[in-house]
């Protein structure tokens, strides 16, 4: 996006959630739909942040052996935006490129996951280590 770090203000609301269990992964959901319904967000980005969110979470949950997904809510210029950290302390991603392409998967998903989850976010940041675990940096802007 290009914007100066100055220019982005992170709203005191900040909300973590710890996602241990496939309850977890509801929960997740259902805090990422409450916040863009708050944000102003269309139905259309309601449905591409809780559905990267959702990814994301299950991914941490799946490879990582859970983690935590933090919501900020964000506003840049007047619009507002959420930035969605999901970190895990799993075994990491060895080749990036390849967990982000298309029909890649280590299991009985269908390779979606992160790919899917950076099309549909406005800004997607990558951090792994191998046996370091993984932090997924996403972000979406209302009406972008």
């Amino acid at each position: 996006m290009g914007t100066d770090a100055a220019d982005r203000r992170v709203n005191p609301d900040r909300t973590v959630h710890h996602v241990r269990t496939e309850e977890d992964l509801l929960t997740v959901r259902h805090a990422v739909r409450a916040a863009t319904l708050r944000a102003g967000f269309s139905i259309v980005d309601q449905t591409r942040v809780v559905t990267a969110a959702s990814e994301l979470a299950r991914n941490a949950y799946i490879h990582g052996g859970g983690g935590t997904v933090t919501i900020d809510h964000l506003t840049l210029g007047g619009n507002a935006g959420l930035r969605l950290t999901v970190k895990d302390d799993g075994p990491g991603i060895l080749d990036t490129d390849t967990a982000l392409a298309d029909g890649f998967t280590t299991g009985a998903g269908l390779g979606h996951g992160l790919g899917g989850a950076r099309r549909l976010m406005n800004d997607f940041a990558l951090h792994t280590e191998p046996g370091q675990g993984t932090t997924v940096i996403a972000t979406r802007w209302a009406g972008r």
